[in-house]
């Protein structure tokens, strides 16, 4: 009897065990490196606070900057090109997101 069940139990934990434990490590790993819904709408939520608070001081500058003409705002310039690609970019790519999950 126990001639068998020695080679049967090393069997089963090489082919069964040994398979089980790395898959399920795998998918632990997997499942670890995404974000979750949460983290997903924190992050939007950041980025739609940070895009009113860019428009807040644009408007500011702009206030400043229409009582003191030598006043040069040290941000960048208020809508310009270059600066504004990376923002649609983002916008974008968020549309595409809430467009896949509905």
């Amino acid at each position: 009897m126990e001639e068998v069940l020695i080679p049967l139990v090393a069997i089963l934990g090489i082919f069964v065990g040994l398979p089980w434990i790395i898959l399920h490590y795998i998918t632990r790993w997997k499942t670890a490196a995404t974000l979750t819904t949460g983290d997903e709408a924190l992050l939007d939520e950041l980025y739609q606070l940070a895009r009113r608070l860019d428009e807040r001081m644009d408007t500011v500058e702009r206030l400043v900057a229409s009582d003191n003409p030598e006043f040069r705002p040290a941000r960048i310039q208020h809508d310009r090109e270059t600066d504004n690609q990376q923002l649609r970019e983002l916008d974008r790519m968020l549309a595409e997101k809430k467009g896949m999950s509905k």
